[in-house]
Order: C-alpha cells, then structure tokens, then sequence
C-alpha cells in the first residue's frame, strides 16, 4: 500500500489541486489528511468539499476546530484570528460540523495521525525539536506516526534517544519509532514554496517528501481580493 499524506491544506485551492493532481500519477493507493482543511486561504468551502467528497481519513486541526466553534481567539496572532473571523461567516452548519466532528487522533493501517502532539493533541502544541518529540513518543504506540501543524517537514526518530531534522526520503527500519511531519498543502514555511506532501510506501517501507508548483500568484490574488491580511498573500511566496 502507498498512502499520499497531506496537511495544513489552510483554503490554499491551488495547492490542493496541484498536489492531488501530483498524486494521481504517484500509484497511490489512499489519500489521509492530518488536518487544518480550512483557515488562512481564500476558498475554505471549496477546499473542505474537495477533501469531504473524497471520504477520506481526517483528523481535527486548530483551524478546523476554531472556524467551526465560536471559541475565543485569543490565543492566535492577528491575522489568523481576523482569516478564522471570515472564515466562520463562510462556512454553514454542515460544514462546522463535519469539522468540529473530526477526531484529534486517527489510526489507520498500522500508523497514526495526529495535527499536532499526541502527548495533548487538543492543546495544538508544537514540536520542532527532540524534547518537543520525546513528548508525543512516549503516548505513540505505531512504529510511524504522522503529523502538521508547524508546516515544516522534519522527522524524529526514536531509537534509544531522540534524533531528527530535515529529510527527503529514508527507509522505516524495524524497532525504531518514527514521528514525521509532512510539510503543508497551502502554507509552507521551510523556506521552500512549494506545495508539500508526503508519501508512505508501505511495501517498500519508505517515506518520501514530495513538493509541487502551483499557481501561487492566483492563490495571493484570491486573499487580497477577500480583504483578508495581506500578509497571507504575501508569505506564500517565500514559504514563511
């Protein structure tokens, strides 16, 4: 089986699009999504319908969560609290509760997904280094378990300590656990900004980070247009 692995999709429609079309000529077998469908981006209808209509694995995001709830946001810096704002006025009731109806952690096959932390996954905390890892570990009971949030692709393995960093594509060795985050659909922030998405070959037990073009002037075009921040617009761009 290979499994297309995509994240933080954030209402980016040309990034949704340019990956699934990427993945139609990968062999893929299934397609899961670890979250944040909507915020940020322009098209959250859209984008939700997309991952919706295609009935696959899914877990919550903090986007997901605070677009479909009218939770305080507090917690958020200014324009992502001003994109989950518009956002909320955009989506129906259906729509909010096949979000807030997603689960924070999900397992398929014999791997996890989790949007963030499996330590507290309804915290939304963020793991970019070992210690931060060493956390999730400890609650991780597959040998791989995959996740977003950050939307910068690293992985952490445990063996008998905590390693990671950047990576392309490595082989999933017997005995060792692995905790991977997937780069992100709409909004990468590694510098890079391409599209992201990860694929999980598991005949050959290999997991390969893909990264797409994708029209990102349009996308820019569409937040500016919606009178979102344009700082939205803007880091797409450069991947930050």
């Amino acid at each position: 089986m290979r499994y297309a692995i995509i994240a933080d999709i954030h209402s980016n429609l040309e990034g949704l699009e340019a990956v699934l079309e990427d993945i139609k000529t990968k062999n893929c077998d299934q397609i899961v999504c670890l979250g944040d469908v909507v915020g940020y981006g322009a098209n959250p209808k859209e984008c939700l319908m997309i991952v919706r209509d295609l009935n696959i694995p899914c877990v919550k995001g903090n986007h997901d969560e605070y677009c479909s709830t009218n939770e305080p946001t507090e917690g958020f810096n200014p324009h992502a609290a001003d994109a989950i704002q518009w956002t909320r006025k955009r989506l129906n009731e259906d729509e909010k509760k096949w979000l807030r109806d997603l689960k924070y952690i999900r397992l398929v096959a014999n791997f996890t997904l989790v949007h963030a932390t499996l330590d507290a996954p309804q915290r939304w905390g963020y793991v970019f280094d070992k210690l931060m890892a060493a956390a999730s570990f400890t609650y991780q009971n597959t040998n791989v378990c995959f996740f977003g949030h950050t939307h910068v692709p690293l992985a952490f393995i445990r063996d008998s300590v905590v390693r990671g960093g950047t990576y392309s594509k490595f082989k999933v060795e017997p005995g060792k656990k692995y905790f991977v985050n997937v780069s992100s659909v709409g909004q990468p922030r590694d510098n890079n900004p391409k599209a992201g998405y990860v694929i999980y070959d598991m005949n050959e037990m290999t997991i390969e980070l893909h990264r797409v073009d994708y029209d990102i002037k349009k996308a820019e075009a569409k937040i500016i247009a919606a009178g979102l921040p344009r700082r939205l617009a803007d880091r797409l761009a450069i991947g930050k």
